[in-house]
């Protein structure tokens, strides 16, 4: 018997490119950057200055007292999942609540609560942390104050592994949905890293680009952090279609592998394993996928590594896919860069548009993909791939396609 078909009725972001979906996916089609020297944050005793940041935040109604309990991460998480859910156009009541679960990943933790709480007790001469320092930082917190915020007491759980976290979330929610443990997820990834403490931690690793993201560019420097957060609400279609919901697309399938080899280095084998894995998970072949986001995070390694497992997979049919790396506007994320890539996807689907790989500057023969060069494309997408391939070797693909 053929499972259930599970489908994204609802979309929620936000990220340096825009406050919510229509403003991001905008940019993206424009091939507008978001990447800019920090504003928000004391960037004095940092090499790099620049980031994704979002500048302002909208209005969003949380009083003082709820605002205490979280940090930035959860407070981005709430943003993109309330986008969300009112599009979908859910109801939540006493019967239905306990039906309705939210899986959400992160790459890093509270960062902005910690650099407060060091900061407090170190600098300040402070004898204790914030009392809410716990709930604050811990990375199931979004996951749990979203289910707060929208009235959700069906699973709800936290996920993280590194940069496929949110891909690992979309994952485990539509493991629920398939194994009847509830009707309706919110899920995707959230993160704001962009604080003293995490920034000068990445600066040890070395792979930081010190102006702006190039993905697959032969002149490409590193990767740039961003922060962001964005959600998708997923159901069965017989659900959707039961309560009249408007169908976004469809997840078709999913895709997890391990590398087993290097806490930081990555292997052709386990990608590719995992692009395998989630074709042969949603039915498709290799052409019949029109676009694949990147993983794409515009350090040298893994630009290189990727493209030569995207061509051990689809073969002859690599010519013909088109291949982009929306980092390259939104920043590296972390656990909310396949959330914002899922919405890439999804509005690539919906609008026949590729969204462009921009600051692409001059062609690396070890990267020989049409990488959708500084210009969006029109044309038809009928399913999609989106890569996350993240430290500790934890690799997630994930296939959506038209309905």
């Amino acid at each position: 018997m053929a499972r259930p078909r599970i489908v994204i009725t609802g979309l929620g972001g936000i990220c340096a490119l825009g406050l919510d979906v229509e403003a991001i996916w905008s940019s993206m089609k424009t091939g507008t950057s978001g990447i800019g020297v920090l504003e928000n944050t004391d960037t004095s005793a940092l090499h790099v200055k620049v980031g994704a940041e979002i500048k302002a935040l909208p209005d969003h109604g949380l009083d003082r007292r709820r605002l205490i309990t979280m940090d930035r991460f959860s407070l981005l998480a709430i943003l993109a999942a309330r986008q969300a859910f009112t599009q979908a156009g859910v109801e939540v009541d006493e019967q239905t609540s306990t039906r309705i679960g939210a899986a959400i990943g992160t790459g890093v933790y509270g960062a902005q609560t910690v650099d407060e709480n060091y900061r407090a007790m170190l600098v300040e001469g402070k004898l204790r942390p914030n009392v809410f320092t716990v709930p604050r930082i811990m990375p199931s917190a979004p996951a749990g104050q979203v289910s707060m915020e929208l009235g959700l007491r069906g699973p709800v759980f936290g996920l993280t592994s590194a940069c496929a976290s949110a891909n690992h979330a979309f994952a485990s929610a539509m493991d629920q949905l398939l194994l009847g443990r509830a009707d309706v997820m919110v899920a995707g990834g959230t993160d704001a890293p962009l604080s003293f403490g995490v920034l000068k931690a990445w600066e040890a690793l070395r792979v930081l680009s010190p102006d702006t993201c190039r993905p697959f560019s032969a002149d490409r420097q590193g990767l740039v952090i961003g922060e962001g957060a964005g959600m998708v609400v997923l159901e069965t279609e017989e659900h959707a279609r039961k309560r009249g919901a408007t169908i976004l697309a469809e997840l078709a399938g999913v895709g997890l592998s391990a590398d087993a080899s290097d806490i930081v280095a990555p292997t052709v084998e386990g990608p590719a394993a995992a692009m395998t894995s989630c074709l042969r998970d949603a039915g498709l072949a290799p052409e019949d996928i029109d676009y694949l986001n990147a993983h794409g995070t515009g350090t040298s390694a893994n630009d290189q590594i990727e493209t030569t497992a995207i061509k051990r997979v689809f073969a002859n049919a690599a010519a013909a896919l088109s291949v982009s790396s929306t980092k390259s506007m939104h920043g590296h994320a972390l656990g909310a860069s396949g959330a914002l890539e899922m919405l890439a996807c999804v509005m690539a689907i919906r609008e026949s548009i590729v969204p462009p790989t921009i600051n692409y500057r001059e062609a690396d023969p070890a990267c020989d993909l049409d990488v959708t060069p500084n210009v969006a494309r029109e044309r038809r997408v009928r399913a999609a791939l989106s890569n996350a391939f993240a430290f500790g070797g934890t690799n997630a693909v994930v296939a959506v396609k038209a309905v």
